[in-house]
């Protein structure tokens, strides 16, 4: 994550950078470069001015740390990172402190991501959400805001993520907000305990979380037409039978015996003839296919 602090004037300093490094060489390759270098500086903003769609380019490799300003480019042009959301913290308060801050920004980006891109299969791959979040000095001068991001930490990505989310067609928005809050579900309630032997009882409180889930997305499903969705509502009540019973099981056999079904039962191959009939992308992401394939 990257942190938000004062800007400084690195506008000018980087063109007067660039500008000498034209009378120190004086050659064609030294121009050039200096021209990237100038155009790069006037595309400098401070992290303050960051707004929702604006594409940009980190000015250092890190994903942790204090940072001045970025630069904003068109968002036609490559490009590592895309602002997707704001929010605002607590002004009430004190500085909460970093931990505290970042703790609600990896809860609140994610949701505000989906509103800007809902459908995350469509995404780049590599993309991952980062966020800028006021630092103890940048708060006693008034900064409450947190700016969501998805950010590619290595190569770059063309066009605005807003283009490849759009979910404009019937079905799709109401087919997405349900199944976003599945998963939300499973992944979220995860218990720390790598073995249900260890805690049953949070596993049980999760698979109450995605049958309540599951709900709620067959009842979405119901009202879109279409052969294949009908096909995944029919297998998701089953699905979402198995979950009620792993969240009332008895003892942790009975658990195993219906978690298994359950957790197969919400495998993303499995949406992806429904997905094509509504329009919406169809290649599963690389990390959820693997999750599923292990």
């Amino acid at each position: 994550m990257a942190l938000r602090t004062l800007s400084r004037p690195l506008r000018g300093m980087s063109a007067v950078v660039a500008l000498l490094a034209v009378g120190a060489v004086g050659c064609s390759e030294a121009i050039e470069s200096a021209k990237d270098g100038v155009k790069k500086a006037a595309r400098q903003q401070s992290v303050f001015s960051l707004a929702i769609g604006d594409c940009y380019n980190p000015n250092t490799k890190a994903t942790e740390g204090e940072t001045f300003a970025i630069e904003v480019v068109p968002c036609a042009e490559p490009h590592q990172g895309q602002v997707v959301g704001e929010f605002k913290l607590d002004e009430g308060k004190a500085f909460p402190g970093n931990e505290a801050i970042w703790a609600i920004a990896d809860e609140r980006c994610p949701v505000e991501a989906q509103k800007f891109a809902p459908d995350t299969w469509a995404l780049p791959a590599g993309v991952d959400i980062l966020h800028y979040t006021p630092t103890q000095e940048s708060w006693s001068t008034g900064d409450r805001a947190v700016s969501c991001t998805y950010t590619k930490e290595k190569g770059t990505f063309s066009g605005s993520l807003k283009a490849g989310g759009d979910v404009s067609k019937p079905g799709q928005a109401e087919y997405l907000k349900g199944a976003n809050a599945v998963y939300d579900a499973l992944w979220t309630t995860q218990p720390e305990a790598e073995t249900v032997d260890d805690d049953l009882d949070g596993y049980k409180a999760q698979a109450k979380a995605v049958a309540a889930a599951l709900d709620t997305h067959l009842e979405g499903l119901e009202g879109i037409d279409g052969t294949e969705t009908g096909k995944l509502r029919a297998q998701l009540v089953k699905t979402a039978d198995q979950w009620k019973k792993a969240a009332t099981a008895a003892d942790v056999d009975a658990f195993y015996a219906a978690y298994d079904p359950a957790f197969t039962g919400l495998d993303p191959k499995k949406t992806v003839a429904a997905r094509k009939e509504l329009g919406l992308a169809t290649t599963v992401p690389a990390d959820e296919a693997e999750v599923w394939a292990s």
